[in-house]
Order: structure tokens, then sequence, then C-alpha cells
């Protein structure tokens, strides 16, 4: 089931779509506009490969995510270690009063309920909005984590901003203080 106002946002991308460069762009205007976009957002092209490294939100500082493997200096892995470490530095930032959690990709870690997935759970615990970039052919896998609790956004900036006015809206201003969401009511 979807819920436009869930808090839980998948932004769904295809080949060919750049879901990096609409997060990038949405975090840094939420983050000049005085809301705080923590989280994490890779950088480059949404693949795996020698290049792999992402962003810091709101820090911008930018971490290596990849180990290139010694036998085969062509091919590298995602680094576990180092991505654990920058969870643990999300989840303190979160902490400190973030508006909105930004995680880079929906991946083969978090489909395990390894990489990430901890900070998704954290941030709806405390009522906070995440938004996630999802492989289309991982969506499946997506709705089966978020137990169907989430709401599908198109890669672009209209439909991102379209989720945001709808979830950082003062409580009841575009909808009767009556009605309950479907996430709500799941809380």
């Amino acid at each position: 089931m979807f819920d436009a106002q869930c808090d839980l946002a998948a932004l769904v991308y295809t080949e060919g779509e750049n879901p990096d460069d609409v997060l990038h762009e949405f975090a840094s205007d939420l983050n000049e506009s005085g809301h705080l976009a923590v989280g994490i957002v890779q950088l480059g092209r949404h693949r795996i490969d020698a290049d792999l490294s992402a962003t810091l939100i709101p820090t911008g500082e930018q971490l290596r995510l990849h180990q290139n493997l010694a036998h085969d200096p062509a091919r590298c892995r995602l680094d576990i270690e180092r991505l654990t470490n920058a969870g643990e530095r999300i989840a303190r930032t979160l902490d400190e009063g973030g508006d909105i959690l930004i995680v880079n990709r929906f991946g083969r870690q978090e489909r395990k309920g390894g990489g990430l997935a901890h900070l998704i759970e954290r941030a709806l615990d405390a009522d906070i909005p995440v938004v996630i970039a999802v492989p289309s052919h991982y969506f499946a896998d997506w709705i089966t984590f978020a137990g169907g609790m989430t709401v599908k956004l198109r890669c672009d900036r209209k439909s991102l901003d379209a989720w945001w006015r709808l979830v950082s809206a003062p409580t009841g201003s575009l909808r009767p203080p009556d009605h309950l969401t479907v996430c709500e009511v799941i809380k």
C-alpha cells in the first residue's frame, strides 16, 4: 500500500537516470533553506566501480567507500567497515536534530538488513522523514523491507519536492486534523 503522506520515500530510478544529482541538489537546497538534511549521497555514476565514493550531508565531507582487492587491482568492492563508520557518524548527526535522512542506495547490503538499514529505522522511530534511492530492479525487495509502507517517487526533483512539502508541512495544514495517514496508523 502506498500513501503520499508516508514519511518513507523511495526515489526509484532506472538505468540512465541519476539519483545522485537529484539527491545532492535536494539536500543542498534544504540545508540552504534552514532545514537540516542528514545522510549520505553517492558521488558520480550510480554503479559500484573503482571511483565509488560518497558525500556526507550536511558536512560535505567526501568518503571513499570501496576497497581495492589486492589480488586484482582493477576490481574493487564496497568497504563495509567504511560504510559502518559513515553510518555511525550519520546517526550522531541525526540525533542532533535532523529534519530528514537521505540515504544514497537501497543496495545489496540493505537488502540483507545491513549497510545503512538501521539508520532508516532509527529515523522513522524518531518521526524523521527518510528518502532513499532505490534501483527499479530492487523495488520489490524494497517493498518487502519497508513492509509496504512507502511512497514511490519518480527520480526527479518535482516528485521529491512535492513529497517533501507534504511530509514537512505543519500538522493539519494540508490535511484535516482527524485524518491519519496509513503510516501513522501502523506506527
